[in-house]
C-alpha cells in the first residue's frame, strides 16, 4: 500500500455493507463509517477479512469481528491510530444490492460477483463512468464449481450436458454415464451472483431457463451441505463452497475437462472462472473507500484472497509439460520456459486491453522487476477462436503487440511473440463469452 493511503487511515469513515440492526449498537453513530452493500460470496468471509486486514495495516486497534452468517449481516469495530470509533457494517443479500446501494447514496463501495450491467451502469451515469478502470476493481478470481454428492461415480461433464441438465431436458444419471436414479437439481436463488454467472455462462448461450422444480439457496454454504446430503444432488457454489461435496470437472468445446484448480481459476482457462469486483462511484469521496479498494489489490490484500478459498491475483509461475496436443513451437516453449499466472484479454471486436489487464500490468511489472526479468525474458502467446478463419493468426499477433507495446512503455523488453492461433481453445468458439475466453495473450518467461 503507498505511503499516501497509509496517511489517510486515521481520518476515514468506516461503514460496510449497510445496517446495524441486531448488534446492540449504541444510538450514537461512530466517529468513522463508510457503508458497501452487495455479493453474498464476497461478504461471507472475503470482505470482512479484507476490511481487518486493511485496519491492522493502518495501525487501528482493539478490531472485532461480529459476523452472522444467519442474516448474512456483519459488524466490525475498531478504534483508530488517533483514537476514533470505527464501525465498518456488512450486509452480503446479493449482487444487484451492491449497486442499488451505490445508485440510492447509501453505499460508498459495491461489492459483485459478476459484471455490473448496463442498465445499472445507467442508472449510475450522474456518477460518472461505472464501467471506466477506476470504478470497476478486480479484487479477486472465483470458479464456480459444479459439486455432486462425494460417493457419485462421476467425474466429467461438458457445458452442453450442464446446461441440459440444470434446463430439466437430461432427469437421470444414467444418461450422462452415472448410476441409475433421478437428478435433483440444487441452485442459489435469483438475488447471487453466483445465479446470474451460472445463468449467464451455462443456461442463457444456448437459450434455456433453470427447471422450475430446482431448489433455490439463499446460503453457498447451505446448498453445499444439501448436496452433500443427497447423493442423486447436484449444484453450483463458488471455490470457497465446495466442501463437503465433491468438484466435478468440466469442458467446453474442444477444451480438455478441467478441475477448479487456482492455476486454470488464476489463468481464466477454467470455464466457469468468474471475477470478484468491488465497484466504487468515480465521485466518490470517503477517503476510506478508496483506500480498502486500493488495499484489495494490493499484495497482502490478494494474499487474503487466497487464504479465504478464491484466487489472488499476485503473480506465480506454472509449470507445464508438454503433450502432443500441443503445436510445437507451444511444446519447445514449454519445456524451456514457465508460464505465469495471468492471461491478458481484450474488449469484444478490439484489441484494446479490458480493466483487469490494465491492473495485471502493473502486477506484471512489479513481478519482472522483483525477479531481475525486464530484459528479454518474456514471451507472449497469441491464441484465438475459430471465428475470423485464417485471419485469427494475425489479430492473435495484434492482440499480442498491443500487450508488448504497453510493456515497452513501462520499461519491459520482449523477447518474442508466438501466435498459435485457435489450437488451444478453453473454451466452445460457438457463442460469444467462449470466444472472448479463448482470445487471450499468456505471459512466460525464460
Amino acid at each position: 500500500m503507498s505511503k499516501r493511503s497509509s496517511l489517510l487511515f486515521p481520518r476515514i469513515r468506516i461503514f460496510l455493507f449497510a445496517g446495524l440492526v441486531g448488534f446492540g449498537i449504541p444510538a450514537q453513530a461512530a466517529s468513522l463509517q463508510l457503508q458497501i452493500n452487495g455479493s453474498n460470496t464476497i461478504g461471507a468471509k472475503l470482505a470482512p477479512q479484507l476490511v481487518e486486514g486493511m485496519l491492522r495495516e493502518a495501525g487501528a486497534s482493539d478490531i472485532q469481528a461480529h459476523l452472522n452468517p444467519d442474516t448474512r449481516e456483519h459488524l466490525i469495530t475498531a478504534i483508530s491510530s488517533e483514537g476514533d470509533s470505527i464501525e465498518v457494517s456488512l450486509h452480503a443479500h446479493g449482487s444487484g444490492t451492491a449497486f442499488k446501494g451505490l445508485a440510492a447514496g447509501t453505499a460508498q463501495i459495491g461489492a459483485a460477483s459478476r459484471p455490473i450491467h448496463d442498465d445499472e451502469a445507467l442508472a449510475l451515469a450522474t456518477a460518472g463512468d461505472m464501467l471506466s478502470a477506476e470504478a470497476e476493481q478486480v479484487i479477486g478470481l472465483d470458479g464456480l464449481a459444479v459439486i455432486a454428492h462425494p460417493d457419485n461415480p462421476l467425474t466429467a461433464l461438458d457445458l452442453e450436458q450442464l446446461a441440459e441438465v440444470f434446463a430439466g431436458r437430461i432427469t437421470d444419471w444414467r444418461e450422462l454415464g452415472g448410476q441409475p436414479g433421478p437428478i435433483k437439481l440444487y441452485a442459489r436463488d435469483s438475488n447471487s451472483g453466483t445465479w446470474e454467472t451460472f445463468r449467464d455462462l451455462v443456461l442463457t448461450p444456448r437459450q434455456l431457463e433453470l427447471a422450475a422444480d430446482a431448489k433455490r439457496f439463499a446460503s453457498t454454504s447451505a446448498l453445499s451441505r444439501s448436496v452433500a446430503g443427497d447423493i442423486h444432488g447436484i449444484g453450483f457454489v463458488g471455490l470457497s463452497g465446495i466442501a463437503p461435496s465433491k468438484a466435478i470437472a468440466l469442458s467446453s468445446g474442444n477444451s480438455r475437462p478441467m478441475l477448479p484448480t487456482a492455476e486454470l481459476v488464476t489463468t481464466e482457462d477454467y470455464p466457469l472462472s468468474r471475477r470478484l469486483f468491488m465497484y466504487i462511484r468515480p465521485d466518490e469521496t470517503n477517503p476510506l473507500a478508496r483506500a480498502l479498494i486500493e488495499f484489495a489489490r494490493s499484495h497482502a490484500g490478494q494474499e487474503i484472497v487466497d487464504q479465504v478459498g478464491f484466487v489472488g491475483q499476485n503473480i506465480r509461475t506454472i509449470k507445464l509439460e508438454p503433450h502432443a496436443d500441443m503445436p510445437r513451437t507451444y511444446q519447445q516453449l514449454a519445456a524451456e520456459a514457465l508460464r505465469l499466472s495471468v492471461n491478458f484479454r481484450t474488449k469484444e471486436h478490439t484489441a484494446q486491453l479490458d480493466n483487469k489487464a490494465w491492473q495485471d500490468i502493473d502486477r506484471l511489472v512489479e513481478y519482472l522487476n522483483a525477479h531481475d526479468k525486464m530484459d528479454n525474458h518474456v514471451v507472449l502467446v497469441g491464441l484465438g477462436d475459430t471465428r475470423q478463419g485464417g485471419a485469427e493468426e494475425l489479430l492473435a499477433r495484434l492482440r499480442s503487440a498491443t500487450v508488448k507495446r504497453v510493456l515497452n512503455e513501462r520499461g519491459v523488453t520482449v523477447r518474442e511473440i508466438l501466435a498459435i492461433g485457435n489450437e488451444l481453445p478453453v473454451a466452445t468458439n460457438s457463442n460469444g463469452s467462449g470466444r472472448v475466453r479463448n482470445r487471450r495473450v499468456e505471459m512466460w518467461v525464460y
